[in-house]
Parts: C-alpha cells; structure tokens; sequence
C-alpha cells in the first residue's frame, strides 16, 4: 500500500469522506488543500456516460478559459508566406516550415508546447505523426490547431485555450487553474470547461450525460462537485 505523506494525509482529512461539495465549497477546499510549495496546478477530471467504442462519442476539441491555466505555452507555427507573417505577429514562439520540421526529426527538438499548422502543411507533417503523435504534439483541426486563421489559433492558445480528450473510459482531463488564483476565477474557468463539454454532448447519449465532476490540485486529494450545480 502506497504511503502517503504527512502533509496530504493532513489536507485528506479536510475533506469530508463519502460527502459531494457543491462547486464554491470545491474551490474554496482545492485551494486549502494544496500541499505542494509551489503555486500548485488545479485539474478537473470529468466522468462522461459515454460508450467510447462509437465514434460519435469519442470527444476531442479545446476551450480558452475565462483565466487562462497561470501557464504561458510556447507555440512553434507551421506555415508559409503571409501566415507565417500573421503568426510572428500574433507573438508565436517559433515560426517555419520544412526547417522546423527538419529541425524536430533530425535534432529530436521540441522546445515548444503547442503546434499549429495550416492545412497544406499537413502532408509534409503527416511524415512526422509517429514522433508527434505520442507526445500529443499533432496539430488537429478538432482542437483548432490545423486552420487557415493561425493568428486567432496563437492568441487563443497564448489567452489559455485547454485541449480535451475523451480516455477510453469516458473521462476527460483538463486544467483550470493555480492555486494563486483567486476562488471566482477557479469557479469560473470549472464551469466554463465544463459547459465545454455540455456542448458538444453526442444526441445518441442515453440518461444522465455527466456522471462524476471532482477537482484536486497537484499531489492534493479529490474532491467531487455535485453533478447537478452544473447547467444541463
């Protein structure tokens, strides 16, 4: 059995065992239930009633949050000519085309977070999906990062735009936050991911949609959220 520490058994007793919190009450306990030094990252995790085998319910897309992650991401553009132009403009990290790619195979590189690409790029940048692919790295028009407009596509990433994923169990994973941010913005960017996936919620989905919400801090324990607190 996995020993905990003295700290997270600590903040694990703030927690009431078996209780639901509704979403303020969460955030206020996410927050002093941080055991970490540092200024610690806050998730959410999503339970879905989803049956991940039927493509339709295999969700994947992006969302800017209200607040942004406290994270800035470093992202490199894949682009020619007037975009590439528009994407230096717009404050992209990195911009190329076949030299980055170049770059990424032959100098195993990868000093950025995020990869954009408009769509002509795509055939050049299929070669490298075996060495993208795992890393999550593949731009992908679902979460906006293969588009024609990748000035908007940098801003939003730079504003805090989180990618989402449905696992094969129907969860999803996601960022809403650091502890130094104050207990309405952490509600705020909760609701705003959540309502994210309300959204794009497939028509064959029977019964109660969203099974479980819970939110925890890094290294920090769980707390789960009333499912109902949020707008069906």
């Amino acid at each position: 059995m996995k020993q905990r520490g003295k700290k997270y058994v600590e903040a694990l007793g703030k927690v009431e065992k078996g209780k639901i919190y509704t979403k303020d009450e969460a955030v206020k306990l996410v927050k002093e239930t941080s055991v970490s030094k540092f200024d610690s990252t806050i998730e959410v995790a999503v339970r879905l009633n989803l049956d991940t085998k039927k493509a339709d319910q295999q969700l994947r897309g992006a969302i800017v949050l209200p607040h942004g992650t406290g994270k800035t991401k470093r992202v490199l553009v894949i682009a020619k000519g007037e975009n590439a132009t528009k994407a230096k403009e717009a404050g992209a990290d990195y911009v190329g085309d076949v030299d980055m790619l170049q770059k990424i195979e032959k100098e195993n590189w990868f000093d950025f977070d995020v990869m954009i690409a408009t769509p002509d790029m795509m055939p050049l940048l299929g070669k490298l999906g075996r060495i993208l692919g795992p890393k999550g790295l593949m731009p992908n028009p679902k979460t906006g990062t293969v588009t024609v407009d990748v000035a908007k596509a940098v801003q939003e990433v730079k504003a805090g735009r989180v990618e989402y994923r449905t696992d094969s169990y129907g969860n999803v994973h996601g960022i809403i936050g650091k502890t130094s941010f104050g207990e309405d913005q952490l509600k705020e960017n909760l609701e705003a991911f959540v309502a994210a996936l309300l959204k794009v919620k497939p028509s064959t989905v029977k019964g109660d949609y969203i099974k479980n919400v819970s939110i925890a801090s890094t290294m920090g324990p769980g707390i789960k959220i009333v499912t109902n607190s949020f707008d069906k």
